[in-house]
């Protein structure tokens, strides 16, 4: 009985370190830790326009590194796990790891990956969210193919609801950090008059962006991207991505809202 005993507390404390080995072949396959350095550069690129805008050109080397130490790869990465590993288990976890272990979805990572890296572009979003915008109401195929996705995610919903809380975070360290007085019904009010154009702003982007990442597939290839999303699967993998986007760019941009503050008092003084 004792032997059995301990062979049972053996297999039971193993289970964890098999999944988590499992959820590290997830973060391969989808290669999280390549979309996290795209992340970390959008946000050194979103940190310098907050320096223009807010700071008035001169938070300096300082700020630089406070900007890159709040959007560290490594903190992206495990933000991003940590919502994809409780969505993600037994058959479904495996049916993502397949999907995307193998063509087309090996593909579409990379293209998902090279696409919103190029975005950074101005230039290059100008011209994809132009071609999307072409395209609408015209019945195109490949943009059909699209709205399904965009639908089987609820990515728009999801997206303008993730901005809005982000920005909410944002006011909200501003004024802890005696920036703004505002009470939080007013923090409420000024996020939420945003949110029609966040709304447009999200839908143009999502449009531009998938299109441009997807433009190299054929239909076949995107329709089997198409059914993967809808399905039980793709649902989950949604799921987690955003339980895990939704509280990381949270807390990024509270950390983004303080370090801000900071850099203004100092001005001030």
């Amino acid at each position: 009985m004792q032997r059995f005993l301990v062979a049972v507390v053996i297999m039971l404390s193993a289970l964890p370190l098999w999944a988590g080995a499992r959820h590290t072949v997830l973060m391969d396959v989808m290669e999280i830790r390549e979309l996290s350095g795209i992340l970390h550069s959008e946000g050194i690129e979103f940190g310098a326009t907050l320096n223009r805008d807010w700071l008035n050109g001169q938070g300096g080397p300082a700020w630089e590194q406070q900007v890159a130490r709040i959007y560290d790869p490594e903190r992206i990465s495990e933000g991003i796990r940590a919502g994809l590993e409780p969505a993600l288990e037994g058959d479904v976890l495996e049916e993502v790891i397949a999907f995307f272990a193998a063509d087309p979805g090996r593909r579409i990572i990379k293209l998902e990956n090279s696409a919103r890296a190029a975005l950074s572009d101005p230039d290059v979003e100008q011209a994809a969210r132009e071609r999307f915008i072409a395209l609408q109401g015209d019945d195109d195929p490949r943009l059909v193919q699209i709205e399904r996705m965009i639908e089987a995610g609820d990515l728009i919903n999801r997206n303008v609801t993730s901005a809005l809380n982000s920005n909410y975070r944002f006011l909200r360290a501003l004024v802890d950090g005696d920036v703004y007085a505002m009470s939080d019904t007013e923090i409420l009010n000024d996020v939420m008059s945003e949110r029609d154009d966040i709304a447009v702003d999200t839908e143009g982007w999502l449009g531009a962006f998938m299109l441009l990442a997807y433009s190299p597939l054929s239909d076949d290839e995107l329709e089997a991207y198409v059914m993967f999303s809808e399905s039980r699967a793709g649902v989950a993998l949604n799921t987690g991505l955003f339980a895990g986007f939704d509280p990381l760019y949270e807390d990024i941009s509270y950390a983004l809202g303080r370090a801000m503050a900071t850099n203004m008092v100092a001005e001030e003084l």
